[in-house]
């Protein structure tokens, strides 16, 4: 076998890959196929045994069980009312001010960010609470589609995020790392965007217009307003604190979240066995569908470096005599375009075994390498023609706002990712800092 070149066995499998995936077929089916179709015509029988052991390896993780109880909570935190609660609360705290509400949408979406863990959550959300709002207003509609998408996108970054714990799985890394390394730069790109909204409301007015002075309320009303936060703040504080300081694994930190946000929702007397079922099949129907992602892309990357494959991409650096930052560079390039095309999931499966290695032989830190990747993730998301927030916001939408708003809406948000992605590329230490302050160099 270690004859063939690993060149054509490169093109040969991520090509079937590709044009089953184009063809329609799910992910899952596609890595899984071309997998067995090259393992049983190279090695026969024999080569099906590294399916078995593939599903070992993708079982034996006890980092996986927090996943379902990741998920669990933020469905079930979702469907509780308190999206709507702080809503009003940002509404009353923030309306008075040029752009408040659309700076009070950006924190609402790191707050559910922080209680989902996913992008979708975040953006449909407040596509339908906050986008009918804003536009009676009188915002402007590519302001608002912007903020609610771009906000939306935090969820890949804020912890605990899904994406941060597959990313975590793959590349062998601590989840407490991953989540200290994305808060702050979370925080950032949120900051950015709060910043753009000030500056565009305070050029502008029209864009963004304050509240009526007829509707604006006392500083005890403001005050009253802030209990929304205390069940989700709370909840969401415990969550990272057993994480973050080490008091529990992510996977019994995920539980307390899950019980959590059950009794968030019987507070909020928004629970109900209907409610109840609906989020447990919900959860069911995701963490089946990541888990047959998870045993056919371990399969797939063990045929793949079992054929000598594995080193092409360091082969091909080496020739180039590329400089390691340009080779990051390129990395994250390719995440931009393949986000265009596939969701995060997809992408995570596919590249993180194999350009982990190539970050690691470079000397970069790859939690640092992780930060980059969730934001190239979050501007991927963005991107038209196939950014998948762009299509989260379109069924949300009213028909007057079509797609072509929402890709005008989007290019300015992608532009300040950019520029939140350059800073962390210029000072790396805004990701390691929290880390290396919690858990040591």
């Amino acid at each position: 076998m270690s004859e063939l070149d690993p060149l054509y066995v490169t093109i040969g499998m991520f090509g079937a890959m590709f044009i089953m995936l184009l063809a329609g077929a799910p992910l899952a089916w596609s890595l899984l196929s071309v997998g067995v179709v090259f393992a049983y015509s190279l090695w026969g029988t024999g080569g099906l045994e590294l399916l078995t052991i593939s599903s070992f390896d993708a079982m034996d993780n006890f980092l996986l069980v927090a996943l379902p109880m990741f998920i669990f909570m933020g469905l079930m935190l979702e469907r509780s009312g308190i999206t709507d609660d702080l809503f009003e609360m940002m509404n009353k705290l923030m309306g008075q001010i040029p752009g408040g509400l659309g700076i009070g949408t950006v924190i609402i979406c790191a707050l559910i960010a922080a209680m989902a863990g996913v992008s979708g959550a975040a953006t449909v959300s407040l596509g339908v609470i906050a986008l009918p709002s804003m536009l009676k207003r009188g915002y402007d509609k590519k302001l608002v589609t912007g903020t609610i998408m771009a906000g939306g996108a935090l969820g890949f970054l804020i912890p605990p995020s899904v994406l941060m714990i597959l990313y975590a799985f793959l590349a062998r890394e601590s989840v407490g790392k991953l989540f200290a390394a994305g808060l702050v730069p979370g925080l950032m790109l949120a900051g950015i965007y709060i910043l753009y909204i000030l500056i565009r409301s305070r050029i502008n007015p029209s864009l963004a217009p304050p509240m009526p002075m007829e509707q604006r309320i006392s500083g005890i009303e403001k005050l009253k307003s802030l209990k929304a936060l205390i069940l989700p703040g709370a909840l969401i504080t415990t969550v990272l604190y057993c994480i973050i300081a080490g008091v529990t694994a992510p996977s019994e930190a995920s539980a307390i979240g899950a019980f959590g946000s059950i009794v968030c929702a019987a507070i909020y007397r928004t629970l109900t066995w209907k409610m109840l079922r609906d989020v447990l099949l919900s959860t069911t129907r995701l963490m089946g569908m990541l888990i047959w992602i998870t045993i056919a892309a371990i399969f797939f990357s063990k045929v793949y470096i079992g054929l000598d494959a594995g080193f092409l991409l360091q082969d091909i650096i080496d020739d180039a005599e590329l400089s390691p930052m340009w080779v990051i560079i390129m990395m994250l390039a390719c995440y931009f375009v393949l986000g265009m095309f596939l969701d995060d999931f997809a992408i995570v499966f596919i590249t993180v075994p194999l350009f982990v290695p190539i970050v690691e032989s470079l000397g970069f830190d790859t939690v640092w390498f992780a930060v980059l990747f969730i934001v190239s993730m979050q501007s991927a998301y963005l991107t038209p023609p196939f950014g998948y927030n762009l299509f989260y916001m379109r069924s949300v939408a009213p028909p007057e706002i079509t797609i072509y708003d929402l890709y005008k809406a989007a290019i300015p948000f992608i532009l300040l990712q950019t520029i939140g992605l350059g800073l962390l590329i210029a000072f790396p230490q805004i990701a390691l800092w929290l880390p290396g302050v919690l858990y040591g160099p």
